[in-house]
């Protein structure tokens, strides 16, 4: 039985390929600081929780053991912690470390953290220019980019099968944040209508958390230094996506598309979604298929059990407090039902 050893694997990626691993045979052990965070049904369908934490690295060691097929690093930031997980891929027969589209820069230096949007002229392959690597604060806006490069110039000039993966916007069970949460509560709080900025045209590549355990399991059987983008096989526009949380939820609203001028008018925030976007951005991934990659699903497959798990949770409760709070930065301009309605009784143009 094949051993895989996933870093980070309690959390939305490291559950995805668990599952993913553990349903083709693996044995799987993942590393975290809390066990109460991995779910009931991935410990008993075998995987083992080994505590370690990130950054020491005589816990990784020990966590490693003898060696192991595949190593999965859903938690690399930084150089530094590249450097702590190249010792561990000497020992591994394949290495996946989850990076970010968010590396990517357009001709004019602007990328998916920069003040200015970026602007691509089409799909983005592997071969787009990306930031300089860097080391400020990860956490921060304009450090998270600089240090995923730097991680992933560790990892690839170390010479070793390091496969890194690219992925786009993140969505599945666990997820933090929640994007798809921005229709889920409307649809739950039977909102009439549903504003969208843009004419809901904004388009950012989202991509399943299962897709990412697809290539993950794909990588595994062809190890390799190389870097490859994962994306849903489709980019639904921001108005698609609520086409398909509602119908989902079995909801319907009334489909306000806003054009510029009637946003500018009416507040800044009306009808945004996490998904504006002036330009596309979506990444190629023929890379990834050319290496026998096939996604487990497009978007509305594989978002359902996200919006049922977000859905559960608010018919519940939220017991296990996986909901935003009503004050979260992120989500308050998203709700501002107050001038939605305002702005939907007349006091402003369609």
């Amino acid at each position: 039985m094949p051993r895989a050893l996933i870093l980070g694997g309690t959390g939305l990626v490291g559950r995805a390929a668990a599952r993913r691993l553990l349903a083709a045979g693996w044995q799987v052990d993942v590393t975290g600081r809390n066990p109460a965070h991995l779910p009931s049904e991935i410990a008993a369908a075998g995987a083992r929780f080994l505590a370690a934490d990130r950054a020491d690295a005589d816990q990784l060691r020990a966590a490693l053991g003898d060696g192991t097929d595949l190593l999965v690093d859903c938690i690399c930031y930084t150089a530094a912690d590249a450097r702590l997980v190249v010792p561990l891929a000497k020992t591994s027969t394949s290495t996946v470390l989850i990076s970010s589209r968010a590396v990517y820069v357009d001709a004019d230096g602007n990328h998916s953290n920069s003040d200015v949007p970026p602007r691509f002229d089409g799909p983005v392959p592997e071969t787009q220019p990306t930031l300089a690597p860097g080391d400020m604060d990860y956490r921060s806006r304009e450090g998270y980019g600089p240090n995923k490069v730097a991680a992933e110039q560790v990892a690839l000039d170390s010479g070793l099968p390091i496969t890194v993966v690219r992925p786009s916007r993140v969505h599945g069970v666990g997820a933090a944040p929640a994007r798809e949460w921005v229709f889920v509560k409307r649809a739950l709080d039977r909102r009439g209508a549903v504003l969208l900025a843009h004419r809901g045209t904004g388009i950012v590549h989202p991509t399943a958390a299962a897709n990412i355990a697809a290539l993950i399991e794909t990588a595994a059987g062809t190890p390799g230094a190389r870097i490859l983008n994962c994306a849903d096989p489709d980019a639904p526009s921001a108005l698609e996506i609520s086409r398909i949380i509602a119908r989902h939820l079995k909801h319907a609203w009334d489909e306000v598309l806003l054009d510029e001028t009637a946003s500018a008018s009416a507040s800044d925030s009306l009808g945004q979604t996490p998904w504006d976007s002036p330009h596309p951005v979506v990444l190629d991934t023929s890379a990834a298929e050319d290496l026998g990659y096939r996604p487990a699903g497009d978007y509305a497959a594989t978002v359902a059990a996200e919006i049922d798990w977000l859905a559960d949770a608010a018919r519940t409760g939220d017991p296990a407090g996986i909901l935003p709070k009503a004050d979260d930065p992120y989500f308050t301009r998203f709700f501002d039902y107050a001038a939605e309605d305002k702005f939907l009784a007349g006091d402003g143009p369609f």
